[in-house]
């Protein structure tokens, strides 16, 4: 029995770190969208094409779903397109090792509240991996930057929290399929009407491409993850996303970190570690 659960975790684990993997990778790619349709308009491709693949692929039957969770899952679409939208326009003003930190704040708060006894060391050593990722202490920060960021942690937290209900009432991928289409919805009521008039085909195709990188494969490999992984496990988990982003920074952006913020990454890596040692969950029956 404790062999499966460590076997859990591992696999959770890995999930996970795929999932962030693409989120990274996409952002990365989007940059020169961006400079094009703006943030909020890279936010609003990615989130339509997503909840028009899912739609096609998985044909979900809401019907099938019980109330409740229906209704977890329209909020979950929500929330998905709050972080995604605010996120994309911290990162256009922010440094992106530096937004992903703030944003961790949102999973590291989940990993706090549901911790217990001995593994609440894991978020301590991951907080402090982001202070040293962020440099506080440089000030000079853009202000909006921050707030989206934050904004982004509140939403990225009540998604882990939704992400798990879900996943752990409907089988696979059909809750995504759910709320994907809603997220893709509501950014097209926020952004969409400003943005038809300047689309073009090769547009259209791009965020078409990064839909699939960002957010059907990694949100699809999230809810496989969090059927696998406590709600502690996996928020410390999401620490690795600065010290990722900051590698995709480094890599594709050409972004150097500065020596405190290899010494966040070292921190991270070790609560991300902890984590999965200690975050295996008892199996669960989808419904």
């Amino acid at each position: 029995m404790v062999s499966s659960f460590l076997s859990s975790a591992r696999a959770g684990a890995a999930l996970a770190v795929g999932s962030m993997l693409c989120v990274q990778l996409g952002l990365a790619v989007s940059v020169d969208l961006a400079n094009e349709v703006g943030p909020a308009g890279v936010a609003w491709l990615r989130l339509a094409w997503a909840g028009v693949l899912l739609l096609v692929l998985v044909r979900p039957r809401p019907s099938s779903f019980r109330r409740p969770v229906l209704g977890a899952c329209v909020v979950l679409g929500v929330v998905t397109a709050g972080m995604t939208i605010l996120f994309m326009i911290a990162a256009a003003r922010l440094p992106l090792g530096t937004a992903s930190a703030l944003e961790f704040l949102g999973p590291l708060t989940v990993a706090i509240v549901r911790g217990r006894g001995g593994h609440r060391i894991w978020p301590v050593l991951a907080a402090a991996g982001v202070v040293l990722l962020t440099e506080p202490w440089h000030g000079g920060a853009d202000l909006i930057g921050v707030g989206c960021a934050l904004a982004s942690a509140v939403c990225w937290g009540c998604y882990i929290l939704l992400t798990q209900r879900v996943g752990d009432e409907v089988a696979g991928i059909r809750g995504l399929a759910v709320s994907m289409p809603v997220a893709g919805l509501v950014a097209t009521v926020v952004h969409g009407p400003s943005m038809i008039g300047g689309l073009s085909w090769p547009l259209v195709l791009a965020g078409l491409g990064l839909a699939v990188l960002v957010p059907v494969v990694p949100f699809s490999l999230e809810m496989l993850a969090l059927r696998r992984l406590t709600t502690s496990a996996f928020g410390t988990l999401m620490s690795l996303e600065p010290a990722i982003a900051l590698m995709i920074g480094l890599l594709v952006l050409h972004q150097t970190p500065a020596v405190p913020a290899v010494a966040g990454i070292v921190f991270v890596v070790v609560a991300g570690i902890g984590a999965q040692r200690s975050g295996a969950r008892e199996p669960v029956t989808a419904g």
